[in-house]
């Protein structure tokens, strides 16, 4: 992907054929003890993002904004199919009968006939759950009111039990340099999967740490630009964060400069196991595209 000249508008292509865009924005909680941009808020991110390029909105229901996505790409004027929709059935939501009324309560708060992605937010529930709640959304595919299905926070061990009953599927797992899960990214990296940066900002926590910032100010970028650009340097999907204006614009100057190597490795070799936030499944997501 690399080798290719990357933009605002790029995408890569799951095995079902659909595309997602490299960048989205992510309407989760920007940090801890922060909960997900709601009302009029909410719907101004989505303004602003749309009005600045991006057209990959990445939600959830348990963020509570999904009405307010809605109403904010209504106001838009931005057709619906040029935006690729992501959204989450939560814990309280599993088993088969009641992902399905989930899904069908998102369509209806987002204003849309189909959602583009959705995924299970979190395997807690147990097996049995999980088993359900795909099978749940593998209908909701063939009902036409979801385009591509998966799984969110799910470790290896989670993806292996799904993959034997699913093994044409595309998981994303999310990294920042300071958890760069080496281990996991080496079994996508072995089964072709794509690899999706869920907190790449760290919600915060290292965008003052003094080696990103010398790296940011030899390429005249800030720390966050620099953090995004890694994430598409490793062929990530990368999902940042802001009810900021001026940084959700920013955070799409990424496509004028490349890190070199050299700084590259620099990132890498940052890794101390991270967790930017209250629990590691904040940061570590497991979605899987299904055919």
């Amino acid at each position: 992907m690399m080798n290719q000249r990357l933009s605002l508008s790029s995408t890569v292509t799951m095995n079902n054929g659909h595309k997602i865009p490299l960048l989205g924005i992510g309407m989760g909680g920007m940090g801890e003890g922060t909960e997900a941009p709601q009302g009029e808020t909410a719907q101004n991110v989505i303004l602003w993002a749309l009005e600045s390029g991006y057209r990959h909105i990445d939600t959830a229901s348990r963020y509570g904004n999904e009405e307010e996505i809605g109403i904010g790409i209504i106001k838009s004027g931005i057709p619906r199919d040029q935006i690729f929709i992501t959204t989450k059935i939560w814990d309280i939501d599993h088993g088969y009968e009641s992902t399905i009324m989930a899904a069908e309560t998102s369509l209806s708060k987002l204003q849309t006939s189909y959602i583009d992605l959705l995924l299970i937010h979190s395997p807690r529930p147990g097996s049995q759950k999980r088993i359900e709640s795909y099978r749940a959304l593998q209908e909701l595919v063939k009902r036409g009111n979801v385009r591509s299905i998966g799984v969110s926070n799910y470790a290896v061990k989670h993806l292996k039990e799904l993959m034997e009953t699913n093994p044409e599927i595309i998981p994303v797992v999310s990294v920042h340099p300071w958890n760069n899960r080496k281990e996991i990214i080496s079994y996508c990296t072995e089964h072709k999967i794509i690899v999706e940066a869920f907190c790449p900002l760290t919600r915060g926590k290292k965008l003052n740490d003094r080696v990103l910032v010398n790296i940011a100010e030899k390429y005249n970028k800030s720390a966050a630009q620099i953090l995004i650009r890694w994430c598409l340097q490793n062929n990530f999907v990368v999902l940042p964060k802001s009810i900021n204006k001026i940084h959700i614009i920013d955070n799409t100057k990424v496509f004028d400069f490349v890190i070199e190597e050299e700084d590259m490795k620099i990132l890498d070799n940052l890794d101390e196991y991270l967790v930017a936030g209250g629990h590691q499944i904040n940061c570590f997501a497991l979605f899987l595209f299904l055919l």
